[in-house]
């Protein structure tokens, strides 16, 4: 399996490289404040997860990522052009403390969120659920949790469905990301904080 990138070391992208660790895939995880910030969590995750640079971690053939939504902009610029990689979109536009949607006239937040990753082929998941559930048992009642994925490439949308599979999850496809995107949004979604499982 190769490689993944993270970008984006607070909930949820901690969360996902623990969900990789269970399973021995190999992740550089990546923040704002640089490697040396991540020795701890790196080591507490074990040795299949690196701390890295952003650029490190954008230079994956996957890219995660989770960052609070009015940093997207600070977090992603001056990346090179990811050049038909994927970027799997794991964010929401609203924050904590206020939880007040951000305003995107019209638009779903994955089309406003591939303008900030030119060249990647973009996907929507794993923003509707929350951190604890990302990171945990991936195996529930006899069956796999759930994780819904949109996004306009069907073959990226394969390969992340693939990669969540190889975790422990059941990826669902809901198509692209102008029709499936919003039904797990959050705010809004009516799939949004659902944690579903697949059984059998």
């Amino acid at each position: 399996m190769e490689t993944i990138g993270i970008i984006g070391a607070g909930a949820i992208g901690s969360a996902f490289a623990k969900a990789l660790a269970q399973q021995g895939i190999k992740a550089v995880i990546s923040n704002s404040r640089g490697p040396a910030s991540l020795a701890d969590l790196a080591g507490e995750l074990g040795p299949t997860i690196t701390a890295g640079t952003r650029e490190q971690a954008a230079a994956q053939n996957i890219v995660l990522v989770a960052v609070p939504w009015s940093k997207l902009p600070a977090a992603l610029s001056g990346l090179p052009d990811f050049g038909d990689r994927i970027v799997i979109d794991a964010n929401n536009p609203i924050e904590a403390p206020a939880f007040k949607p951000f305003d995107l006239n019209g638009r779903t937040s994955s089309e406003v969120f591939a303008e900030f990753v030119p060249g990647a082929r973009v996907v929507k998941a794993i923003n509707h659920l929350p951190a604890a559930l990302v990171s945990g048992d991936t195996g529930v009642e006899g069956g796999r949790r759930v994780l819904f994925l949109a996004g306009d490439d069907a073959q990226a949308n394969a390969k992340v469905s693939s990669l969540f599979e190889q975790v422990g999850f059941f990826g669902i496809d809901l198509g692209s990301i102008k029709a499936g995107g919003p039904l797990f949004q959050i705010p809004g979604g009516q799939l949004a904080i659902q944690n579903l499982v697949k059984l059998g």
